[in-house]
């Protein structure tokens, strides 16, 4: 039997993990990420950029979770992550660079709370806030592109790690 929201098993949990998203200004992502930070019961959600719509599209995508998870707008990404630093967080950004190190490889710790950072649809995490990141992974492509939706993205990385911190 299929179970629904309202017969499953699955045990509520919070985990030490604050997602920041910069410049991610499209609703349906937006919602989106809305869903996945319930799903993976992170413990903030943090939309940084200029931009930032939370209407009817995003709401859509969302199936009402912005709700409840808990989120805040912000307009600078980097200043939000010189604030977490402070905090002693580790800042982990999600990037394809040449220092970056392989998802599957990368061993989350509850040591400190993290931080996930995700960039713009277009143009990934700016160079500013990953020279502020105590590490920058990614997440290995075998195909001819060389990146992948910011949200499926999201989802691979929020899975590895609450899976490392069960």
């Amino acid at each position: 039997m299929q179970l629904t929201h309202y017969n499953t098993n699955f045990k509520q949990r919070t985990f030490p993990i604050i997602l920041v998203c910069e410049n991610v200004t499209n609703a349906p992502n937006i919602g989106s990420l809305f869903r996945i930070a319930d799903a993976f019961g992170i413990e903030r959600l943090i939309l940084c950029g200029e931009n930032i719509q939370l209407g009817r599209k995003m709401a859509k995508t969302s199936r009402a979770t912005e709700k409840v998870v808990n989120y805040e707008i912000q307009k600078e990404a980097l200043e939000v992550i010189q604030d977490l630093k402070k905090k002693n967080y580790q800042i982990i950004a999600l990037e394809i660079t040449s220092q970056s190190q392989p998802l599957h490889t990368f061993q989350f710790t509850s040591q400190k709370p993290m931080v996930l950072v995700i960039g713009d649809e277009n143009f990934g995490v700016s160079e500013a806030v990953l020279s502020l990141s105590d590490y920058i992974i990614h997440i290995d492509m075998f195909g001819n592109n060389s990146s992948m939706n910011v949200v499926q993205a999201t989802n691979i990385a929020l899975y590895e790690m609450t899976k490392q911190l069960l």
